[in-house]
């Protein structure tokens, strides 16, 4: 159904259900999403899945007190707290993934052919820059692998300027929409995989401080909202608005489940494990005393070099755990390394890269290949989208100065992603110098000003000069004492 002939529905309901039924997937599961990202939610903080111990106790400390129903006798028991302990590995799964894809800024290659074009990408830099792209691509990207989809709005806001390059009487901001934020996205796609509607639905509270659900809808033409009340939804005063640009506004990105659904079992495991283990080592860590025969005296609470006293035929010893901490050992890390593994997610913390030492360019390189690797899928996603939202920024400068308008359209640029790499610029030169030869591939001056160590690299370098030329004089004939 074409999306002129949906906005065309006489009832306004059919029109909103209509434009939600082109979602081509399910809405995200916000609350598996939120409970994953959050430690204080994970099951091991679940009382059914994971109940307090219900343990014996003396009648005098008090406590619940049960009486077996068969033979009438009376206890009294408590619930002893059990050791419950959680890991932010889906939290640290996300950023990770977010640092290697985004940790470089986007870099912009186009062909400039004349003035108008260069005019129009300093202005697509500038926007770019005044809205934090940097910044905005890895919230976009965290976003993206928390929930599995996101949304940007690039929207003018009335601002009167020239830091364009020209003046125009609007700004552009843009905003993120996010299901952890409250945003039901509804993108609606047509046949041939294009999206041709975008629409969100969202709660608002008004001047009168109450809380209203709203829909909108941004098509290539109009931007609608309704307000969905007890009667049903109405459309808000003033609207529709024209979208100027001839374009949908917004970029939007998914993917088909959240980040760490591959290793959500091993994360569990671990963490049971953990708990399991803290609450063996409150019972065990601290010694226990074996005594075979018959004791006659012990040794005081605190008291010094205290004596056990026991009669000719007992015997006394401290119990050791020789065996088992080494087989949780083994499968907590098992269960670490199969984790960071299958998630493609690099193990850089201290104890990990501790005893590395220096090494190549080229062992750092493998060393981060699999990150690397689950960038290059994500760029999938994200190369389409960022070029999106190039040419809808390139749309709105067309509008701002129609002298450009031509041009912006006709002006290619091609965002290139490229994942976070640590630098060894030491084996970099030395590949370049081998390379030339064995001669430096930058001059003398070059290599001051590259440094950044002077405040004034001209005059650095002239001292340099008059230092080497003191350096390399010599004098004829014997030199005598004045």
């Amino acid at each position: 159904m074409k999306i002129q002939e949906i906005i065309g529905l006489e009832n306004q309901s059919d029109v909103i259900k209509k434009l939600k039924e082109g979602r081509p997937t399910l809405q995200p599961d916000v609350d598996k999403a939120r409970r994953g990202l959050d430690p204080l939610k994970h099951d091991v903080f679940d009382y059914e899945k994971r109940p307090n111990k219900l343990v014996k106790v003396d009648a005098e400390e008090g406590g619940i007190k049960k009486i077996d129903p068969d033979t009438g006798e009376t206890t009294t028991v408590r619930y002893e707290q059990v050791a419950r302990i959680a890991i932010a590995i889906q939290k640290l799964i996300v950023k990770r993934a977010g640092a290697f894809l985004f940790g470089n800024p986007v870099e912009l290659e186009a062909e400039i052919e004349n003035a108008d074009q260069d005019l129009v990408m300093k202005a697509l830099k500038r926007i770019l820059y005044d809205v934090k792209s940097e910044s905005l691509n890895r919230k976009v990207a965290r976003e993206v692998f928390s929930c599995t989809e996101a949304a940007e709005l690039w929207y003018p806001v009335e601002k009167p300027h020239s830091s364009y390059g020209f003046k125009s009487k609007y700004k552009l901001r843009v905003a993120v929409f996010s299901p952890l934020q409250g945003d039901k996205l509804f993108p609606y796609f047509d046949d041939r995989g294009d999206m041709i509607a975008f629409s969100r639905e969202f709660t608002q509270i008004g001047d009168d401080r109450k809380t209203r659900t709203m829909f909108e809808t941004y098509t290539d033409e109009k931007h609608f909202i309704w307000e969905i009340a007890e009667k049903g939804p109405e459309l808000v005063d003033g609207y529709p608005r024209d979208i100027a640009i001839g374009k949908i506004p917004v970029i939007y990105a998914s993917q088909p489940d959240l980040e760490w659904a591959d290793v959500q079992v091993l994360i569990d495991r671990l963490e049971k494990l953990l708990s399991n283990f803290a609450d063996t080592n409150d019972y065990h860590a601290s010694p226990k005393i074996f005594v075979k025969g018959h004791l006659l005296g012990f040794a005081e609470k605190g008291e010094s070099g205290g004596i056990i006293e026991g009669d000719e035929n007992s015997e006394a010893s401290y119990l050791s755990w020789q065996h088992a901490p080494e087989s949780v050992k083994l499968e907590i890390e098992t269960l670490l390394r199969m984790i960071y593994t299958i998630s493609q997610t690099p193990d850089i913390s201290f104890d990990s890269v501790k005893g590395i030492g220096a090494i190549s360019g080229v062992a750092l390189k493998f060393l981060f290949m699999d990150a690397h690797l689950k960038a290059v899928d994500k760029m999938e996603i994200f190369d389409a989208y960022m070029q999106r939202r190039v040419n809808v920024v390139k749309a709105f400068i067309g509008k701002m100065n129609t002298n450009l308008a031509v041009e912006a359209e006709n002006l290619m640029v091609k965002p290139e992603i490229t994942p976070y790499m640590i630098d060894d610029e030491k084996s970099y030169i030395d590949l370049l110098t081998t390379a030339n030869g064995g001669k430096p591939v930058v001059s003398q001056k070059r290599s001051v000003e590259l440094a950044g160590l002077a405040n004034d690299t001209e005059e650095d370098f002239r001292q340099i000069e008059a230092e080497t030329a003191r350096e390399n004089a010599f004098i004829l004939g014997e030199p005598t004492d004045v």
